[in-house]
């Protein structure tokens, strides 16, 4: 289920004094299994360019085409487009409404048309696939759940509508570390496990270099890159030029260098600096 943008261009306020031109004639292809980080500074129109994949906003110049689905034709099935693209929000509580967990996650199945023993399949599903227990949160109050949980069953309620693109939008802001990786290991585990295709939209350069395969850089509603996520962090005085900070361990690694290590380029993650210090430890090639 590809996702093709061509020449997209959209204005906040559009013909009014105080039209703010968000997006830039971006041209982009997403294909079917991809994990894909979409990153870029405060205000740079990456949220604006994802809520088009899913038709919350719709083009007012170029196209978005999802899986042939031109989202500007007035036959086009967006509502049935929407459920094929989920999106998550930043806020949970922007998506929760319902009085129990379970009722919230039923929501987008029921409106499905779905027999009442095929929703409850779903829901059940859906609650596993975040890590929820059913039969201990089916019936919990919605709004007594911890931030982490709540984004869980913010997922649940888009997986059990059957997506086959998942839209994540900075869903790990304001966790605490284990929730936060708690949230990592559901999405690695959708994407490993479903073949989900996931976009990734985070501030964290650490997550998105732990999880993406391939990084879309927006910066000043125009794509500055895109490319594999070790080519993207290869180019560290572009990135910080544009506002955004290497991940954690890159840095570590350049002070590491500068100690007389002799590291790649662009390390990912902790993995990677470990095998690169031991093998130079093992060559004896650490200078004093």
């Amino acid at each position: 289920m590809p996702i093709e943008v061509s020449e997209l261009c959209y204005s906040y306020k559009r013909g009014t004094p105080f039209e703010k031109k968000v997006l830039h004639e971006v041209s982009l292809r997403i294909e079917d299994g991809e994990f894909v980080g979409l990153i870029g500074p405060t205000q740079a129109g990456k949220t604006t360019l994802a809520q088009h994949f899913n038709a919350l906003f719709v083009p007012q110049q170029g196209k978005v085409i999802v899986n042939n689905c031109d989202t500007i034709d007035k036959k086009a099935n967006l509502i049935s487009l929407r459920h094929e693209v989920g999106y998550v929000f930043q806020n949970p509580d922007y998506q929760l409404f319902a009085p129990t967990v379970g009722e919230d996650i039923a929501f987008g199945p029921n409106n499905q048309g779905l027999k009442s023993s095929e929703v409850k399949r779903r829901v059940s599903k859906a609650m596993d696939q975040v890590g929820l227990d059913y039969s201990s949160f089916c019936r919990r109050d919605i709004f007594a759940l911890s931030g982490g949980q709540k984004r869980r069953v913010a997922i649940a309620g888009v997986l059990a509508c059957k997506p086959r693109i998942l839209v994540l939008d900075d869903i790990t802001a304001g966790l605490d570390p284990r929730g936060r990786e708690e949230i990592l290991n559901v999405i690695r585990k959708l994407h490993s496990e479903e073949n989900i295709t996931i976009i990734f939209i985070s501030n964290s350069m650490d997550e998105v270099a732990e999880l993406a395969e391939r990084i879309i850089v927006v910066d000043q509603g125009r794509i500055a890159f895109d490319d594999t996520t070790r080519q993207v962090f290869k180019k560290p005085s572009e990135l910080k030029a544009i506002g955004l900070e290497l991940p954690e361990i890159m840095s570590i690694a350049e002070r590491l260098v500068l100690c007389g290590y002799n590291l790649p380029a662009s390390v990912l993650n902790l993995e990677e600096a470990l095998q690169a210090i031991a093998e130079n430890l093992r060559q004896g090639q650490v200078s004093d």
